[in-house]
């Protein structure tokens, strides 16, 4: 069965800095690129992120770039988005999943699944 625990966010000044991690279980992780995605009330869920498998091909949305920092270990079935001079735009609920969202590899294949974990809000405010 899936799992994804998001954990981390707060409340920061504007400025400021908060590191989040995502520990997953349920799928084969290490084959799968994962992705950092966050919602603002009002607004649809959006790819802030993303990660290949291995660690390599890193990618940022233009509002985050220089910002934020994505990493993960295999080992731990984890991934974490380092968040630094947070501004009260970043405000949202923060979720992983992989990238593609719902795009799950399991040891005998891949499947599309709506599974997202309760996500972890981040606040910027002063």
């Amino acid at each position: 069965q899936v799992s994804i625990v998001e954990s981390g966010g707060g409340v920061v000044q504007p400025g400021g800095s908060l590191r989040l991690a995502c520990a997953t279980s349920g799928f084969f992780f290490d084959h799968s690129p994962m992705g950092w995605y966050r919602q603002a009330p009002g607004k649809e869920r959006e790819l802030v992120a993303r990660i290949g498998s291995g660690g390599g091909t890193i990618r940022y949305a233009d509002s985050v770039k220089g910002r934020f920092n994505i990493s993960r270990d295999n080992a731990k079935a984890t991934v974490y988005l380092r968040m630094d001079s947070l501004k009260p735009e970043d405000t949202a609920r923060y979720y992983c999943n992989p990238e593609p969202a719902g795009m799950f590899v399991f040891t005998w294949g891949e499947a599309k699944a709506d599974h997202w974990g309760q996500g972890t809000q981040v606040t910027v405010s002063s």
